[in-house]
């Protein structure tokens, strides 16, 4: 939508506000003051009506209690400066502030009976479904390949107890789903998983809305569940529960049979439906094992069955999450954290906690978090939501020029990706086992790095051959150039084309993934900047080429958001390395205005303004974190509680455990305002 279109949307729904409204007291006489100077001249007076708002006729005294959405974006872009466009009078800062104020107000009052968003019933997702199966049966490996983990640890360091990251770790890449390890086969024989399900746009693979079954993908998960079920590395060796599972009772008569049958399945199944199992259906299942045995099926084929069973059963395969009519209880809860940290289902532990009611206890939950945290079953965590927040799925089809990035392509064809991976990836497993603050996420003193790696920011010949491995340092930084999740080398690489840098690109991934604020799609009819001609790179920068592509009215309003950020990161060429220069000798200028506020001429004075405008990010990535964590998009009625999450870490409770346990404990999280007449009861 561009700037002047927006500009008079929002004006027209400003107005509406304001429309019928009394402006009796002495600060509604104020905002009627600044509607007067900066509104009505173009909107109702004398008759002239821009963007078909006259404001004269807007007579519309209930619209902040039903548009709520709407407030978020004028607060929004009365704060970044869109608004009034640049046309017109600006408004004072004494202006703006009252403005602000007084809108931050209306939407509090607005949203304090809105309910939260519900979440969808959906079925796990394949990432979840196999750490469900790997902790349900205890085993100690995957079921299937999970090319959802974009990166292997070869070293057990992942030890979250510790607080502590080792100086070195080794560690693998999958690019391309390229089976590199050279170890035995990740997944158990005979088992085949269904397709990957892929990240929301602006979102994450948990998206319930997302998260269908299509007959197809019923069928693939019947079968996955009996493939399962019969693998032949389903055996002592590989599965930690054989003894109290499979294993058949000595010597037991048919009485005490029945006993240990109905006993390992009471445990079994509330380990499965994450709650304890109804006696009807307990019955059910004792008495089809009973039949299978009385039928000449020995003791472990028979729970091979029931397991095939129970492994596609709706109990197991879907999350339920509570109606507006429905109370929220300790088992929905434990199945909401054992996602949230684990991916996965809640051990035994958060069960009898659930079962005796004791789960939802601040205390104890408090407590429960912490034990999740230092669990490395926490591990997949990082394995799942950093990937997913920084959209590094992209950098897998990255693939620049071979000609003039010949130093990318390594020993039989394989990319420098593989080592770029790692570097934000080991960057967040490093702020999260030693508990950092997130702030190091944009502005670390440290980098990981290794030979290949540190080439390729050079720009020259590969340095080695690991290949298969990667023995990655942790070393100081000094320079504002290197490190953090946006000036890695990843980003830079997958956010260019193969032979040229994008600024529109990477200014719309700053936006999305640092700030949680996504560009709108362009326009349908706006063509994409065709390749330069040499004549052109001969002469022009990217700058001055994507002036004349930015002149239409209805592009300019997003470009004057995204274009300072993406121009920003012209230093970084389209595989991260810095250049002062273009091929054609021209001086690269990244210079611009940040936030309609702030200008920068140099790329460490825009990381400067980034942090010292840290609450932008912070709530962002509190946002990010909290949508992965409710498996659903946000609304308005969030927003208290992010702002208060927010307000925490700028005051001090910065450290990465510290938000994740916030958000843990949050009002939408712990689904505290799920219907209006609950409000009063918090």
């Amino acid at each position: 939508m561009g700037k002047v279109f927006r500009s008079y949307f929002y004006f027209f729904v400003l107005l509406q506000i304001f429309a019928g409204t009394s402006f009796a007291d002495n600060s509604l006489v104020g905002i009627n003051a600044i509607l007067d100077s900066h509104c009505i001249k173009c909107h109702g007076e004398g008759g002239k009506v821009k963007g078909k708002v006259n404001l004269k006729e807007l007579r519309s005294a209930n619209l902040l209690s039903s548009k709520p959405e709407l407030l978020e974006s004028l607060i929004g872009v009365i704060k970044d400066r869109e608004m009034p466009p640049e046309d017109e009078p600006p408004l004072s800062d004494s202006e703006r502030g009252e403005l602000l104020k007084w809108l931050e107000v209306k939407l509090s009052d607005s949203i304090k009976d809105q309910p939260f968003l519900p979440t969808s019933i959906r079925r796990m997702n394949r990432f979840q479904y196999n750490n469900s199966v790997v902790d349900l049966l205890e085993l100690d490996r995957p079921i299937f390949r999970l090319n959802e983990r974009l990166m292997r640890r070869r070293d057990n360091y992942f030890k979250p107890e510790t607080r502590k990251m080792p100086p070195q770790v080794r560690i693998s890449t999958r690019p391309l789903s390229k089976d590199i390890d050279n170890q035995r086969p990740e997944g158990f024989r005979g088992v085949a998983s269904f397709p990957q399900d892929k990240r929301a746009e602006h979102g994450y693979d948990n998206r319930a809305d997302h998260l269908t079954l299509s007959p197809l993908l019923m069928e693939s998960f019947l079968n996955l569940s009996q493939t399962i079920s019969e693998s032949p590395d389903l055996n002592s060796k590989e599965c930690r529960s054989w003894s109290w599972l499979f294993a058949s009772p000595e010597s037991a008569t048919s009485e005490r049979t029945e006993e240990i049958i109905r006993s390992r399945l009471t445990k079994f199944l509330r380990r499965a439906f994450r709650r304890p199992v109804e006696a009807v259906t307990l019955d059910r299942f004792v008495k089809f094992a009973l039949k299978q045995m009385a039928e000449g099926e020995s003791f472990e084929n028979t729970m091979r069955s029931v397991i095939g069973v129970v492994l596609g059963m709706p109990d197991f395969l879907y999350f339920y999450e509570p109606s507006p009519d429905h109370s929220e209880n300790d088992f929905e809860l434990a199945s909401r954290l054992a996602l949230f940290f684990w991916s996965s289902i809640p051990d035994d532990l958060l069960l009898d906690l659930a079962e005796q009611g004791k789960l939802s206890d601040s205390q104890v939950l408090s407590s429960q978090i912490d034990r999740m945290l230092n669990d490395q079953k926490s591990s997949r965590f990082c394995d799942n939501f950093p990937a997913q927040w920084l959209q590094l799925d992209r950098l897998i089809t990255s693939v620049p020029d071979p000609k003039k990035f010949p130093y990318f392509y390594l020993v039989d064809g394989y990319r420098s990706s593989m080592h770029m991976m790692p570097e934000p990836l080991l960057l967040f497993e490093t702020i999260f086992i030693e508990d950092r603050s997130i702030i190091e996420l944009l502005d670390p003193k440290y980098t990981w790095e290794n030979p290949m790696l540190k080439a390729n920011y050079e720009g020259h010949a590969k340095a080695g051959h690991d290949v298969v491995t990667q023995l990655f340092r942790r070393v100081p930084l000094n320079d504002p150039r290197r490190g953090g999740v946006i000036t890695n080398a990843a980003v830079m690489t997958m956010t260019a084309t193969p032979t040229r840098t994008q600024p529109i690109t990477r200014g719309a991934w700053i936006n999305a993934v640092i700030f949680n604020d996504p560009p709108e799609p362009p326009p349908a009819d706006v063509p994409s900047l065709p390749e330069a001609n040499n004549e052109e790179l001969a002469k022009l920068t990217i700058r001055e080429r994507l002036a004349a592509h930015r002149e239409r009215k209805d592009c300019a309003g997003c470009h004057n958001k995204i274009d300072p950020m993406g121009f920003a990161m012209e230093n970084y060429g389209p595989t991260g390395v810095w250049r002062d220069k273009y091929e054609n000798g021209r001086e690269v200028d990244v210079s611009g205005v940040l936030f309609n506020q702030y200008e920068f001429k140099t790329f460490p004075e825009f990381k400067e303004i980034i942090i010292k405008e840290k609450d932008r990010f912070v709530r962002g990535f509190i946002s990010h974190l909290l949508s992965y964590a409710l498996s659903r998009e946000l609304g308005p009625a969030d927003s208290p509680a992010l702002d208060e999450m927010t307000d925490r870490v700028m005051a001090g409770e910065d450290s990465m455990r510290a938000v994740l346990k916030s958000i843990a404990m949050s009002d939408p999280f712990l689904q505290k305002k799920i219907q209006k007449n609950k409000l009063d009861k918090r």
